[in-house]
């Protein structure tokens, strides 16, 4: 589905990203691991086209990913930050802002699907009421991951989202996620989410170290 070949990303002067070589199978649960600063956010900007490539290629459904079809390839994808950014005054706001855009207008949920999605991520219905302000880190993840859901992608790029997270809120995102259809490539360090995933790899100083399947690292 998704593959590397031979990645370089250079910033300021600074190899960031060097030689990254892998391939990413339709359906997998990937996850990327490594010290701060080794790489691993820039690879997942990298992988929905917010960081430009120095030099290689990144292959899409086995066709390279250029200026011609960026955007089709993003909006395949759902990315979800650590500290997401909810971008409207109100949580149903928030929820309905992808579906505001052309690409996805087609798409909009039904307010029952919304509260549906709201259930599955332990929040309550009446939340979307409230200002995207007043509500808890924790909320605001849970909310964000449940906007990435209804959007009904099958490629979801999640960059240490369970970190705010209790463990039952934890454990209903990753039921959400962790679907035979979805394919999943996530940065994280929470050993219950490594255990969901069927493959780790591992960056240091912006290179590919070791790939393991789980159970094997």
């Amino acid at each position: 589905m998704i593959e590397l070949k031979q990645v370089y990303v250079n910033r300021g002067g600074e190899t960031i990203l060097s030689a990254i070589s892998c391939r990413i199978g339709e359906g997998e649960k990937v996850v990327f691991r490594g010290t701060s600063g080794s790489g691993k956010s820039t690879l997942l900007k990298t992988l929905i086209g917010g960081q430009k490539i120095s030099s290689g290629q990144m292959l899409f459904q086995g066709q390279p990913v250029e200026k011609k079809n960026i955007f089709s390839v993003r909006n395949s994808m759902s990315y979800i930050g650590q500290e997401p950014i909810l971008g409207a005054e109100t949580v149903r706001e928030a929820l309905l802002l992808p579906f505001s855009f052309k690409a996805h207008r087609h798409a909009k949920p039904s307010e029952e699907q919304i509260f549906l999605q709201l259930e599955k991520m332990h929040l309550r219905r009446d939340i979307i009421e409230r200002k995207s302000a007043e509500i808890s880190g924790g909320e605001k993840q849970r909310i964000a991951i449940a906007r990435a859901l209804l959007l009904r992608k099958r490629v979801f790029i999640a960059d240490e989202i369970t970190s705010a997270l209790d463990p039952e809120s934890k454990e209903a995102v990753m039921q959400c996620l962790f679907k035979p259809a979805h394919t999943v490539i996530s940065v994280s360090h929470d050993p219950d989410w490594i255990a969901r995933c069927s493959r780790i790899l591992t960056i240091e100083n912006g290179q590919l170290k070791e790939s393991s399947a789980h159970g094997n690292d």
